[in-house]
């Protein structure tokens, strides 16, 4: 299954389970969550950016914690569109954004392809040196 699917799975579950740990949240059922999921990586796609572009200043001028507060409109804003999904308050949009963005994180760095790769440059005066260390399947480093 391609990641961008299991991805999207991952994220309609930690929306799924967003109402257990945040109050002012309320689904329905599964497929409300997949769609919340959908419109989410719509609006990361094609909105996020923009609200970025234009609030670039105030982002700066907070040393990046207005990002915050554009995931959480993003939040509010699907939960507004998808039908059988609501956000009660602000607070309850920063709270579950908060928590589905660091369930996104963990997800995209467990399927990176990078994942069990780490990279060690050695500078020295007149050399460089890489050392590639790599993890197999069962964990083991090579």
């Amino acid at each position: 299954m391609p990641r961008f699917f299991v991805k999207g799975l991952v994220t309609a579950a930690a929306i799924l389970a967003t109402p257990h740990l945040v109050s002012g949240v309320y689904i329905d059922g599964i497929g409300t969550a997949l769609a919340m999921a959908a419109i989410l990586a719509l609006f990361n796609l094609l909105v996020r950016p923009l609200l970025i572009l234009i609030t670039l200043p105030l982002t700066i001028f907070s040393l990046g914690f207005f990002l915050l507060v554009i995931n959480a409109l993003l939040f509010k804003w699907a939960g507004s569109i998808v039908m059988g999904f609501s956000v009660d308050s602000f607070s309850a949009a920063f709270l579950a954004s908060l928590w589905v963005s660091f369930i996104s994180w963990i997800c995209h760095f467990s399927f990176s392809k990078e994942a069990g790769k780490f990279r060690v440059v050695v500078n020295q005066p007149n050399s460089r040196r890489v050392i590639d260390l790599n993890s197999d399947s069962k964990g083991n480093w090579k």
